[in-house]
């Protein structure tokens, strides 16, 4: 089957050519070295792929838990980097400090977080409502990046709640600030993860930034739902985030809808438990066997999802301590299961809508640039 794109992408950031125009989400706990480089095995290496979020104060104060989070693997290239933080002053000095250090490519944003422990602090997917703050804050990463030829991106939310929608806003100042591209996930932070992303605002923020490129986030779970975002939007790539759980191969498919080639086939069961395995000896390189195991648990459900595999075997999985461990319980699975496709629609966590934690008095001045109090001290790496 051949799935194509009407309109080819040309997407360039900063220096950086992106072929096919696919980025890896950063996802907390989950885009480390070991993961990127599945995903980076299935997809192009021409393609971006975002390490989880850094916080700019750990950056700074050089948390050793935190630079180890920042490993890139040998050839990943651009090494992209995520980062967190609130106050200019803050993120600036960590923007100079990566790129002095050589430690990454493309520096990005996060504005698009909805976890309560960083909107209540002003962070994430409350902060563009601060446009004068946030505008200070672009213009300080942006600063400090250019020197040395390090481009600077934003993702962010459509707003905080349909009452306070700040995509458009946030987007003409990530551009007149100079970031080299914005990217929309196309929910709010009320809903955090569920119901269903609204794709006519990534077409609607196209139309308001003009001179750098746009980029859609929101339910790419298979491939056609990326060519579907780029024809309905006109954006000119996509991230990719829930849909890659448990199934890095998307990227391979990604790859041939946007280049207009046909799909490679689905894995079936046996092939799943190769990937598995690879996945979970990726880990113990980066992270050792025992932590590598007690990391790889929590993606045994979104590999295994949809195949008959009985519940003990599954409670198996989800306990694995060792690598060993691991390849004799993939001996027990049935290799012929084909795979299944009611396992291609949503995956990862959805919950529910809710009110957005937010300081005090956060929404009662847009134009107040004053840093909130105590934003910074969330310094861990994750």
């Amino acid at each position: 089957m051949t799935i194509t794109a009407e309109a080819k992408s040309t997407l360039r950031i900063g220096p950086y050519p992106v072929d096919p125009a696919v980025v890896l989400a950063p996802m907390a706990g989950i885009t480390n070295l070991a993961f990127r480089k599945l995903c980076r095995e299935f997809g192009s290496s021409t393609s971006i792929y975002v390490c989880e979020m850094i916080t700019a104060r750990a950056v700074v104060e050089r948390n050793e838990k935190t630079l180890h989070m920042m490993s890139f693997d040998e050839d990943e290239h651009p090494r992209s980097m995520q980062l967190y933080g609130v106050d200019p002053a803050t993120l600036g000095e960590a923007v100079r400090i990566i790129v002095g250090e050589g430690w990454a490519d493309h520096i990005d944003l996060n504005l698009g977080c909805p976890v309560p422990k960083v909107t209540r602090l002003g962070g994430g997917a409350a902060l563009p409502y601060k446009r004068a703050l946030f505008s200070k804050i672009v213009k300080a990463m942006v600063s400090g990046a250019e020197p040395a030829g390090v481009p600077v991106t934003v993702k962010f939310r459509i707003g905080i709640d349909d009452d306070h929608l700040t995509y458009l806003d946030a987007g003409r100042i990530a551009e007149a600030e100079g970031a080299k591209a914005v990217a929309l996930h196309a929910r709010t932070a009320a809903q955090r993860y569920s119901g269903q992303a609204d794709w006519t605002k990534i077409a609607r923020l196209k139309e308001a930034v003009t001179t750098i490129p746009v980029l859609g986030n929101g339910d790419i779970f298979s491939a056609a739902d990326a060519v579907r975002m780029m024809d309905e939007t006109g954006c000119d790539g996509v991230v990719v985030g829930r849909g890659c759980l448990g199934r890095p191969w998307l990227f391979a498919e990604l790859q041939a809808a946007l280049r207009g080639e046909a799909l490679p086939e689905a894995p079936n069961l046996g092939r799943v438990g190769e990937v598995l395995y690879r996945h979970g000896a990726l880990l113990a390189e980066h992270l050792g066997e025992d932590k590598a195991m007690r990391d790889l648990r929590k993606h045994m459900a979104w590999y295994l999802m949809g195949f008959p595999v009985g519940a003990d075997l599954r409670r198996s999985f989800a306990t694995v301590s060792s690598l060993t461990q691991l390849q004799d319980l993939i001996g027990e699975l049935d290799p012929t299961a084909p795979f299944p496709r009611d396992a291609e629609g949503p995956r990862g966590r959805q919950g529910s809508p809710g009110k957005v934690a937010l300081p005090h008095g956060w929404l009662d001045d847009p134009d107040d640039p004053a840093v909130p109090a105590a934003a910074d001290l969330m310094h861990s790496g994750g």
